[in-house]
């Protein structure tokens, strides 16, 4: 079909549109329930959609009708290429509603002069959005991208390996097969281990383990001792940073649990001094010991 009679087509159908319409909008017809347009009327009246929408002065109510009711239209084509992807697990609501991101993107960057079908401009953005999605959101754990494509070349060529070798092939033949390091292989398999996770929940397989043991029963608590271990390893170079006699005043009010009093008898000096000198060692150990934090 010529461009000339597209555009006549879609022109009619604009015109048997209006015929039923009572209004216009920004010299386009109303059309009250676009979802509702059969796919071929659809592929007929985008065009005249977008010959106006490229006319239309963008945030305008006639561009935005003209887009979103484009949108509508063609909501057939995200259902459409969400159907390739419904063994994947995820419920349809969800993948087209990430398929319509793309087909938003297609009719935001679709130009009419490139006289290409919308259709076949539009799927690879739909498809693309979608495997997008996955990829994003399938794994358990967050891994590199790169690692998350080597994931997919490794398992491909270990089919591939597996048939021509006759066993299972190892991480050298895969390296010399893909061209990369044996590291690198080594890498995208211990990656992979991220993109499935089991539940804690889900009973070990260990024999010596009574019935009904969960992998969750066998982690451990936090030491509430950790702190202070944490603390004394921090505390150890301020304390070396003391002079002797700071050093000693510790000694002997926390080792010893000296009362002020008896620390300024062993020393010669007042109890008031003592307790100065208590603050003012506590207050620089304190200090350094937020600082390191």
């Amino acid at each position: 079909m010529t461009q000339t009679a597209t555009t006549d087509t879609a022109e009619r159908s604009a015109a048997a549109l209006a015929e039923r319409s009572e209004a216009s909008v920004g010299g386009l017809p109303f059309i009250e329930d676009a979802t509702s347009v059969a796919p071929r009327d659809a592929r007929e009246l985008s065009r005249l959609f977008f010959e106006r929408l490229a006319e239309l002065e963008e945030g305008t109510r006639a561009y935005q009708y003209a887009r979103n009711t484009l949108i509508e239209m063609n909501l057939s084509l995200v259902r459409f290429a969400a159907g390739r992807f419904r063994s994947r697990g995820d419920q349809m609501d969800d993948i087209v509603q990430v398929g319509t991101i793309g087909l938003i993107k297609a009719i935001d960057r679709f130009d009419l002069s490139r006289e290409v079908e919308f259709t076949t401009f539009a799927i690879p953005y739909i498809v693309g959005e979608i495997k997008r999605h996955f990829r994003d959101t399938s794994w358990a754990v967050h891994v590199p991208r790169r690692l998350q494509e080597l994931r997919v070349e490794i398992a491909k060529a270990t089919g591939e390996l597996a048939q021509e070798l006759d066993h299972t092939p190892t991480a050298a033949e895969l390296a010399e097969h893909l061209g990369i390091s044996r590291e690198e292989v080594v890498e995208g398999i211990v990656a992979s281990n991220g993109y499935t996770a089991g539940s804690l929940d889900l009973p070990m397989e260990d024999g010596d383990e009574p019935a009904g043991t969960t992998y969750a029963d066998r982690l451990g608590g936090v030491d509430p001792a950790l702190e202070g271990v944490e603390n004394l390893h921090a505390l150890k170079p301020l304390v070396a940073e003391l002079d002797a006699r700071e050093r000693q005043i510790l000694r002997m009010r926390f080792g010893g649990e000296m009362t002020q009093s008896e620390i300024g008898a062993e020393l010669g000096i007042s109890q008031m001094h003592v307790s100065r000198l208590l603050s003012r060692i506590l207050a620089r150990l304190r200090t350094g010991l937020l600082t390191t934090r």
